[in-house]
Formats: C-alpha cells, structure tokens, sequence
C-alpha cells in the first residue's frame, strides 16, 4: 500500500497527522515534511492518526522521535489506533514512554 500522509491545525491549536500505508526510508521525509509544517504552527499537542499505517520502519521511529525533539517536552504526543506491528516497532525502542498510545483519541 502506497504511503500518504495528511496534516491539519484544529480549532484548539491541536495538530493532527494521519498517516496511512507503509511507512519505510523512502517516504519517512513526507512525514517529516507535514512533521515541520505543523511545528510552525507551535501546536499545543500533537495527534498522529494511524489506525491505517500497517507498518513502520526504523526510518519512521526516527521521524517520530524527530517530532517529540521538535516540538519540546511540553507538547504531548499521540499515537492513536496503532497496528500491532507499529506498537511493536514503538515498544521495542522503549519510546512509548515518550508518547502516548491510545486505542481512541481522549485528550488527557
């Protein structure tokens, strides 16, 4: 499945990414691309939706931690929906102490 990846600012100064496909070295720039665009807008947290990202590579993890260092400590970040193989790929690094993993969106 080809990889695409979407960005928006809500009302609430949340962004929110969807990625959906596989998420490889070859795209993981795409992710930074929306990454760095929504970081102009100093978002208050962060909401990356990936019920349809059936994969993740390191090239991705990387990016992921790109955007906890880009945004700060303050802002949380969200992964929401995660396929176990992306669980997996978050759990094996031990960064999912560093997000927050949720089935459904709830803003803590």
């Amino acid at each position: 499945m080809a990889f695409n990846v979407t960005s928006k600012i809500l009302e609430d100064g949340t962004a929110e990414i969807t990625l959906v496909g596989e998420l490889d070295g070859s795209v993981a720039n795409d992710f930074k691309a929306a990454v760095e665009k929504v970081a102009l807008e100093k978002p208050k947290k962060v909401v990356l939706m990936v019920k349809d990202l059936e994969y993740m590579s390191s090239a991705g993890l990387r990016v992921l931690v790109f955007t906890k260092q880009k945004m700060g400590s303050d802002v949380d970040i969200y992964v929401i929906a995660a396929q176990d193989a992306v669980r997996d790929t978050i759990e094996m690094t031990g960064f999912q102490h560093s997000v927050i993993i949720q089935d459904e969106y709830n803003a803590i």
